[in-house]
């Protein structure tokens, strides 16, 4: 096979795209393949769906709020993605065996088992811009009410992510819909995470010539992973759609159905660089 020539990188763009920090949230389920394997097949049809315990796939959503410094300043994103983790068909004699929990900790070093974006909500014009035209994501605009663990804020672990409806409007500003389309919940307050090496993350994009494009992404530092396969905690994460006959919502209901138990949820949290410490008082008047 002769060697592929790689995807333009059209401008204003620079590759590779750098992260100030990162605080991300991942939850999985394991699902009913055939569903899955229908949708990806609309979507990548050079993708095929991995299958997990007793031949389940695998779907998740993976919310991100990113820092990016540029040459102009600074930038805030929010995202949240609908996968489906998949494979090139082509590559499927070179994959592992795995469980799902082999996989969530990072066992696959091949990194063929990647995240098949179906879904990408995203509230950066810009970044939208960016991910179609790079990586061919299927990004579109929302917005996001959000609440999140924090050194600056009280303790617990609780993750509560809100997407909105947006439009993008002139001069690429954001106009906000105040329709909710989800809300994601992962109460993860009083579990233990364990150190999951699971980067990098292979993204999988197919642009608009049915050509398929991989994109990995390199996080520094190792991922928490949650193991919520227990039914003791099955409530652990929660996901409401509020807009089913949305193309995003008619996915989601397609491929989780209500009720649905999440297996296993994961973060990373950007360590920060800096603190600005509690002040103290001087003594003032005249010296003794």
């Amino acid at each position: 096979m002769s060697a592929l020539p790689l995807p333009p990188v059209p401008d204003p763009f620079r590759l590779p795209f750098h992260y100030g920090a990162l605080h991300q949230l991942g939850v999985d389920w394991l699902v009913d393949p055939r569903p899955v394997h229908e949708l990806l097949s609309k979507h990548h049809p050079d993708l095929t769906a991995a299958t997990f315990d007793d031949g389940r796939a695998l779907v998740s959503l993976n919310y991100q709020l990113y820092f990016a410094q540029y040459a102009f300043g600074g930038g805030v994103t929010q995202e949240i993605e609908f996968n489906v983790i998949a494979f090139p068909t082509a590559d499927a004699h070179r994959l592992p065996q795995l469980t799902y929990a082999e996989y969530a900790q990072g066992w696959d070093q091949t990194k063929l088992f990647g995240i098949a974006r179906l879904h990408v909500v995203c509230d950066n014009p810009f970044a939208i811009r960016a991910g179609r035209e790079l990586y061919a994501e299927p990004k579109y605009p929302g917005w996001f009410d959000v609440g999140l663990p924090s050194l600056n804020g009280p303790a617990g672990e609780t993750w509560t992510v809100r997407c909105k409806a947006a439009e993008v409007g002139p001069d690429d500003t954001l106009e906000k819909d105040p329709a909710p389309l989800l809300d994601l919940t992962a109460k993860l307050d009083g579990l233990t995470a364990v150190t999951a090496c699971a980067a990098p993350v292979t993204g999988y994009g197919t642009d608009r010539e049915g050509r398929l494009l991989a994109g990995p992404m390199n996080v520094y530092q190792p991922y928490g992973w949650y193991d919520l396969s227990a039914p003791e905690r099955s409530g652990r994460a929660h996901l409401v759609v509020h807009a089913p006959d949305s193309d995003l919502g008619c996915d989601l209901r397609t491929l989780l159905p209500d009720g649905t138990p999440a297996t296993g949820a994961w973060t990373y949290q950007s360590p920060p660089v800096a603190a600005h410490n509690r002040p103290y008082y001087l003594p003032t008047g005249p010296r003794p």
